[in-house]
């Protein structure tokens, strides 16, 4: 078909196909050509603002050994280290039931951080408040961060944890 033939305005005008082909294609690689600039502005965008925050709750460490020559209970078997903050709220209860522990056998040192910042940072406490139960070669057997545990909790875990180091039970 060489040409069509179209009513503009009461006149005639030949249109050639082809052009009407061409203004087509035309209109559509510039919509492509938009779409994918649009792409890679967002896709630039979205790199820029950085990492999502993680979707699981940061896990807070708890020292894996300690030092006993740190601590003044170190003359006991077991050192139940408690590191705490005067600000906060939830350490308060956790030194009543951990300064239950004490024992002949399980010493107890409570370490604010306001009284010892230096014994806190050498042991990379993040969070308070933090317990570590460490035993007479300073390896912590059990600990945990936070307030969420109560006393039952804490003497059940001291005594899984005195009864399963080295396969024997310190009565």
């Amino acid at each position: 078909m060489e040409g069509a033939v179209l009513s503009v305005s009461g006149g005639r005008r030949t249109v050639r196909a082809g052009s009407l082909h061409n203004r087509g294609m035309e209109r559509l690689v510039v919509a492509v050509v938009l779409v994918a600039a649009v792409a890679v502005v967002a896709l630039l965008v979205g790199r820029r603002r950085g990492v999502d925050a993680p979707s699981q709750p940061r896990a807070w460490p708890v020292p894996g050994q300690l030092d006993r020559a740190d601590f003044s209970a170190r003359e006991r078997p077991w050192l139940a280290a408690l590191f705490t903050s005067a600000t906060c709220d939830g350490c308060k209860r956790l030194v009543d039931i951990t300064e239950a522990l004490a024992s002949p056998l399980v010493g107890v040192q409570v370490i604010p951080w306001q009284d010892d910042k230096g014994l806190h940072d050498r042991y990379g406490v993040e969070a308070v408040p933090c317990f570590a139960l460490a035993d007479e070669e300073g390896v912590v057997r059990y600990g945990f961060v936070g307030s969420d545990v109560s006393a039952t909790d804490l003497w059940a875990a001291v005594a899984a944890a005195r009864s399963d180091a080295d396969g024997r039970c310190d009565g």
